[in-house]
């Protein structure tokens, strides 16, 4: 996934390819690598990588380079699938067994690099990226209604899901082996809430142990590194233990919104100010470019990306590219210590259900006057967002506030094509019951799976050293009352963080990293809108109720309803289907519809 080396292995079982990034070990490591009879492909990083190999070593294994592929190589024959809960990073993975004719296909833990698996009979077929599969001439590029049923809902695909008929992502923490035609799965790592009493004091020093080990880790690199920083807490505390790790002078990259409401410049300068890094910027404008970009991005999301938040992630994604090759993020902290107003609107709509459902319903039915604001989140908003998920129960509503079309609108939406989403829930309840959901779907589906595309798209590898599984499993042990606190969001970190970062950043009010979609669609964006999603190719899927489509579109312009993150999934899905000349759904007899069922 990189312009830096490719190689091919073919033998007459199987054929592996490679495209490297290279970061560990310019002049080594060459893939697909190759050791007594077993052969890698890798895509990421592996953080423990010298220390797995001192360990080899004094078990008498030699190496050939200084690169961290080679341990995972040698380890997996050293170990087999034991090695899996030993390696430390993120990470796709397939070794390849010549004599036994063997597979093994591993992912880690969180989901931060993605694997894509389809079967078909004996065969199996994989690729860090679906694109790689649909390479194949066998393999058609059709729409899969379970798929497109949880897109609309959620404005991602969870996984095992995915938009392509007959192939499924292997779960996070999973691995697969595949043996002369017959597969077998398990997990090599599960998360589980378990809460248990701490003083503050002792879980702010763990934490701010783990932390100066996790980010220490993330800056190993032989090429240049950088830090996203946004000005909120995350970012800024990842900029903090960099700093603190004894790193040169840190260049550091952020995206402003110059005018908007919700520009972030003052706090990212600040935090910048406050630890002299280089510090560069990318001013977000209604650039007359844009369309042609976001078309562009078609061509890198292996499935629609319906999280308008991937437009500026492109743009300092390609910014930072100029100047370094790795660049560290603040991902994952708002899942694991409780940063999402989502969290907050759980508990609101709690006390709504209070009031009886008719009442509810007026109150919803009077906010219609309330007229659409361009404002990229307004009250208006989110009073009519939040008496809405009140009607529907609580596990739907949780993931209504990030989603797009309830399940009623997705119902006259789809019609005959409408399929129940119901998505398994952690065994819990209270807060950790959402903040277990967010780390398993909207994590690693959403967030992780918009940064790893958009950066990849420029050759940039993106490292979030809060997803160091001992940082995660730290915070599945916690208190909830040290996450959310009253109002106070990731309250743990944010004490952790008290007197090493400016108050300002500290005490600020989170902003979503995303575009100003419902202005833009109807001004920027607009053209590019009413020429993708067209009563002809909406009626061409047979799947989608063009007059819904239509209606939706007519409110939006006419500012009846705020449709933007509605109308973004529905830009991202038709664009994607161009691209890729994706088709709908063919009714397969029951024995293929097994086979394509059959990915894991």
């Amino acid at each position: 996934r990189g312009p830096d080396q490719s190689g091919v292995y073919e033998s007459a079982a199987v054929s592996l390819g490679a495209v490297r990034l290279k970061i560990i070990d310019l002049h080594g490591g060459d893939q697909p690598l190759r050791c007594g009879g077993h052969v890698l492909v890798f895509n990421g990083e592996i953080y423990n990588f010298r220390e797995l190999r001192r360990e080899l070593e004094s078990e008498g294994v030699s190496f050939r380079s200084q690169c961290d592929s080679e341990v995972v190589l040698e380890a997996f024959r050293r170990w087999d699938l034991d090695c899996l809960p030993r390696l430390r990073g993120m990470f796709a993975f397939a070794v390849w067994n010549e004599r036994e004719r063997r597979l093994v296909l591993a992912r880690d833990r969180l989901g931060i690099k993605p694997l894509y698996l389809h079967r078909r009979g004996d065969d199996i077929h994989f690729g860090s990226e679906l694109k790689a599969i649909w390479a194949h001439p066998r393999i058609e590029s059709r729409i899969d209604l379970d798929g497109l049923n949880r897109f609309l809902s959620l404005n991602y695909i969870p996984g095992p899901y995915t938009m392509a008929a007959g192939i499924a992502k292997l779960p996070p923490g999973h691995w697969l082996e595949w043996r002369n035609g017959r597969a077998r799965t398990g997990a090599y790592w599960q998360l589980r809430a378990a809460p248990r009493e701490v003083p503050l004091e002792t879980a702010k020093e763990e934490l701010d142990s783990l932390l100066k080990e996790s980010v220490r880790e993330h800056l190993i690199s032989d090429v240049p590194l950088g830090v996203w920083a946004s000005g909120g807490l995350d970012s800024s505390t990842i900029l903090h233990y960099a700093s603190q790790a004894g790193a040169p002078r840190l260049k550091t990259f952020s995206v402003g919104f110059p005018g908007r409401s919700f520009d972030e410049s003052a706090y990212f300068r600040e935090a910048a100010r406050h630890y002299g890094s280089d510090h560069h910027e990318y001013e977000m404008r209604a650039e007359r470019d844009l369309p042609a970009i976001i078309e562009q991005m078609a061509y890198y999301s292996d499935e629609p990306s319906a999280d308008a938040g991937a437009v500026p992630v492109w743009f300092l994604s390609r910014m930072c590219r100029e100047q370094v090759t790795v660049a560290l993020s603040g991902e994952g902290a708002d899942e694991l210590f409780g940063g999402y107003y989502t969290y907050l609107a759980d508990r609101y709509a709690r006390d709504l259900r209070l009031l009886p459902a008719t009442l509810r319903r007026t109150g919803l039915g009077l906010l219609r006057f309330w007229p659409a604001s361009d404002q990229k989140i307004s009250l208006e908003y989110k009073a009519k967002r939040l008496l809405e998920g009140s009607l529907l129960g609580a596990d739907d509503a949780h993931f209504f506030w990030n989603g797009t079309f309830s399940p009623p609108q997705r119902r006259e939406l789809l019609g005959r094509a409408f399929r129940d989403t119901i998505l398994p829930m952690p065994a819990v309840g209270g807060l950790s019951r959402y903040l277990m959901a967010d780390q398993q779907y909207y994590l690693a589906d959403d967030i992780l799976y918009k940064c790893d595309r958009m950066s990849m798209a420029h050759s940039l590898e993106v490292r979030p050293p809060f997803l160091d599984h001992r940082i995660v499993e730290f915070a599945a042990r916690l208190p909830e009352r040290y996450k959310l606190r009253g109002s106070t969001l990731k309250f743990v970190l944010r004490e952790l963080m008290r007197g090493s970062l400016p108050r300002s950043i500290l005490t600020r009010r989170k902003e979503g990293f995303d575009i100003p979609a419902h202005e833009w669609f109807r001004g920027l964006l607009r053209p590019l809108l009413l020429d993708t999603v067209t009563e002809r190719a909406v009626t061409g899927t047979g799947l989608l109720q063009w007059p819904v489509v239509d209606r939706i579109l007519r409110d939006h312009q006419a500012r009846r309803a705020n449709y933007g993150y509605h109308l973004w999934g529905l830009l991202t899905l038709f664009l994607w289907m161009k691209r890729w000349a994706v088709q709908p759904p063919v009714q397969e007899t029951a024995r293929e519809a097994a086979e394509l069922a059959a990915p894991l």
